[in-house]
């Protein structure tokens, strides 16, 4: 099945591990092989030309000992291609910085990157994948393993950014915090299952196909939310009835 994502659109990825996220956002990316179908950014096919895009890996897939500090990071986003020219430029530096600023790290520019808390890790992450000043944004888990706090910020900065004509395609296993969120959601299982806006795409049938679970759907003002299941473990070794079968165990959590 073929996807079509437009210029400026805002897309959520969801489905169970190994359903195809990564793959997508890297193939997209061009940095996996492509054995059927292409993959076109701006009309020209990635085998023909690298599109100018800007990258954020999960934080898991990053060796944090390497020694490189924040500022070096994230001026790794300014590397231009070329033997020629492989330093950093004033002007980089300066770009870097003012991202930084922008980010809330630039008090940290100078400390190896591995003293950063998750969130501050995200960011500068974040930050390096800004500095090129890329038309479409690529996000791996871009909210994971961070508090609320900073995942609200990150994903303020995404719809800012957004708004300011930058396509965004980020995967998140996180359905009612991220996803519920977000004006577009693409649902994956080893293949395209459906996609469109959430208040749509929520629905027991098509979460069934994605996570191969049943999902609970229902509505708070307004707003799709999902739920596992209830579980029934019958009563435990006292033969006192547990909390589920006392209905107590309907558990609102991200899938």
């Amino acid at each position: 099945m073929d996807i079509t994502i437009n210029r400026g659109d805002f897309v959520g990825l969801l489905g169970p591990s190994g359903s195809g996220k990564t793959t997508l956002i890297k193939t997209i990316l061009g940095a996996t092989d492509v054995y059927g179908g292409e993959v076109r950014v701006e009309g020209q096919s990635i085998a023909e030309r690298r599109p100018r895009v800007g990258y954020v890996p999960q934080l898991e897939t990053i060796d944090w000992n390497f020694p490189v500090t924040v500022e070096q990071v994230v001026t790794m986003g300014r590397v231009r291609r070329g033997w020629w020219y492989p330093w950093q430029r004033r002007e980089d530096r300066l770009v870097a910085h003012e991202m930084m600023s922008r980010l809330g790290i630039a008090d940290f520019a100078a400390r190896h990157v591995r003293e950063l808390s998750g969130g501050q890790k995200q960011r500068a992450l974040l930050a390096r994948a800004l500095v090129s000043s890329p038309r479409l944004l690529l996000l791996d888990e871009p909210t994971s393993g961070v508090d609320i706090k900073t995942r609200d910020e990150i994903m303020h900065l995404l719809d800012e950014l957004n708004h300011q004509d930058v396509t965004v395609i980020m995967t998140t296993h996180e359905i009612n915090a991220v996803a519920a969120h977000l004006p577009w959601v693409v649902c994956l299982n080893g293949g395209i299952v459906d996609s469109g806006p959430p208040a749509d795409v929520f629905t027991p049938d098509t979460l069934r196909r994605t996570y191969n679970a049943d999902i609970l759907v229902t509505e708070y003002m307004g707003m799709k939310l999902v739920a596992e299941s209830p579980h029934f473990f019958g009563r435990n070794e006292r033969g006192s009835a547990d909390s589920s079968e006392r209905g107590e165990h309907v558990h609102a959590a991200s899938v």
